[in-house]
């Protein structure tokens, strides 16, 4: 939906204080828990910006920004009773923020109190403008009144142009909540009106509304055109009710709570943007307040989560996906990267397992665990992983060229060329362009000095594709090396090193490079600036460390490697 245009006269700001106090002048204790809160905020750790800013407003309860950075941290983190509970606290001071006015529209959605989302609406409180427009709408219906909520969308859609797409969405929801199908459906294609852009959780919605209505060859296609031959296991459930001529039951909205629930999702998913902004999770988080089993929230807090370095809320928030859910694979794909990302290696690798014995027909999970193997490094392990996956798939075909190209990968570090070859070469006639795939090959082939000019012709191709790939372009200049062409190697590597200064590979070829063209004081530094860069699997230290004592040829001797 055309959400991000209308978001910023929508949305309330987190509030990210750079020097809201001066903790030098705090009392000690107080002194402390605010410091450890501005450590905290700087780095989005959001339980600790609870704690500590709680235990500082324990201290100093008058203080604004102290209650507002605790309710902040609160509902970041997903206690929503406490945020609530803070929120409450600064409307009795009459210092509200648009963060505390939508908690308390949340609170009052939460608790069924639909009669006090007006009033309060009515008294002067504001959360932002789509949400107090949709969230009277949804509190009209949620008293019983369609006509005053349908009144309530009209006016959102005739009296603010940039909120009609998303307040008819709204609206058609509306309708198919309280059995009016045809409408609903009436409004979502767009017929009776201006068009709505439907989210992939609209487009479900849609599917349900249609299949309500007989509206079957349509529904079907409709599915293809969006999700095409490959879908989630959620949508590819509803195509199996529609194949069977089956209703689909409606679920999207259950209830004017549901409703404003559906709200805050979709606006947690237009603002999507910057690491280190915390609205889409406060959006996401009071979507799950009003309704926990929403599994596309969860799914979508849970990866902001993880983006925002809060591993482990993203793993208590991909634990709130029901076991039953369609996404539930999805969630436990989540939690395996949190644990990852977290530095859990080993536990994250045994969920993956313990979930491919659970799910041992999803393609998904194979190709998830051997990609977490590869990482590792563990590469039999994980060219296993991949072969189950490819094993599960009754034609490969272009658009498995990602699982066909890591298998490869994991073939070629275990030193089986003669499986990554024919693999990369099995790729590239399903993506002969692709970049990443002509560089893997072509620089494999370089460094075993076969097929010089085919190699080369590999690179220079996928240097035409990604010429701001500091990987590619080295592997260019490196292929110009290994065949001699030493001058024109230069160039090309500085080029390289200069689209990627820290890496220690490439810092080490252009040192070679230097070195074959007589430049023997700038190859050395390079070298050191190879070393301290160190480490990389890849850079064997003791080599570079004897090229800049004794020289590359006589370095090379001693390590029996030929140039």
């Amino acid at each position: 939906m055309q959400i991000v245009a209308i978001a910023g006269i929508c949305l309330p700001v987190a509030f990210h204080p750079a020097a809201a106090e001066d903790g030098a002048s705090l009392q000690p204790g107080l002194a402390s828990a605010f410091l450890t809160g501005r450590i905290a905020v700087a780095s989005d750790d959001f339980a600790r910006i609870a704690h500590s800013y709680d235990l500082a407003l324990d201290a100093d309860p008058e203080n604004e920004t102290f209650r507002e950075l605790a309710l902040q941290g609160r509902l970041l983190s997903g206690d929503f009773d406490r945020a609530a509970e803070l929120a409450a606290q600064a409307a009795a001071t009459g210092a509200l923020s648009q963060v505390a006015a939508v908690i308390l529209q949340a609170d009052e959605f939460k608790r069924s109190d639909y009669s006090a989302v007006v009033e309060q609406l009515r008294e002067g409180r504001r959360s932002g403008p789509l949400t107090d427009a949709m969230g009277v709408a949804w509190a009209e219906l949620g008293k019983g009144s369609m006509s005053d909520a349908i009144e309530a969308f009209e006016a959102a859609i005739t009296e603010r142009a940039e909120l009609a797409p998303f307040a008819l969405y709204q609206k058609a929801l509306a309708h198919a909540f309280v059995g009016d199908m045809e409408r609903a459906a009436e409004i979502l294609s767009g017929e009776a009106g201006p068009e709505v852009s439907l989210s992939r959780r609209g487009v479900l919605a849609q599917l349900a509304i249609m299949s309500q209505l007989g509206q079957f060859e349509q529904a079907l296609e409709l599915a293809e055109n969006v999700f095409g031959g490959t879908p989630d296991d959620d949508v590819a459930l509803l195509i199996r009710a529609l194949e069977e001529e089956a209703p689909i039951p409606f679920t999207t909205v259950t209830s004017a709570r549901d409703g404003m629930a559906e709200v805050y999702f979709t606006l947690a998913s237009a603002l999507v943007g910057e690491r280190g902004d915390w609205l889409p999770i406060i959006y996401g988080q009071l979507a799950l307040a009003l309704r926990p089993d929403h599994g596309d929230a969860i799914l979508l807090t849970g990866q902001l989560l993880e983006r925002s370095g809060q591993y482990e809320l993203a793993d208590q928030t991909y634990q709130l996906m029901p076991e039953d859910n369609p996404q539930y694979l999805g969630a436990e794909l989540g939690r395996a990267n949190a644990l990852y990302q977290s530095g859990q290696v080993d536990e994250a690798v045994e969920s993956l397992v313990a979930l491919s014995e659970i799910r041992p027909d999803s393609v998904l999970v194979h190709s998830s665990l051997g990609d977490m193997l590869r990482r590792e490094e563990r590469y039999d392990e994980a060219a296993a992983a991949y072969t189950r996956a490819i094993d599960l798939i009754d034609e490969v075909e272009a658009r498995h060229w990602v699982l066909l190209y890591t298998r490869a990968i994991a073939y070629e570090r275990m030193g089986e060329w003669d499986l990554a070859e024919p693999e990369f070469r099995r790729v590239l006639e399903f993506v002969p362009d692709e970049p990443q795939v002509l560089n893997y090959l072509g620089y494999s082939l370089i460094e075993q000095r076969r097929n010089l000019d085919e190699a080369l012709d590999m690179i220079e191709r996928a240097v035409e594709g990604e010429p701001d790939s500091g990987y590619i372009t080295d592997s260019l200049g490196w292929a110009y090396y290994r065949l001699g062409r030493y001058e024109e190697a230069v160039p090309v590597m500085e080029r390289a090193v200069e689209l990627l200064p820290r890496d220690p590979i490439l810092n080490d070829h252009l040192g070679d490079v230097y070195w074959a063209v007589g430049r023997k004081r700038e190859a050395r530094f390079q070298w050191r600036r190879a070393l301290s860069f160190a480490p990389h699997p890849d850079l064997d230290v003791d080599l570079v460390r004897r090229k800049l004592e004794v020289g590359k040829e006589p370095a090379l001797e001693e390590f029996d490697i030929s140039q």
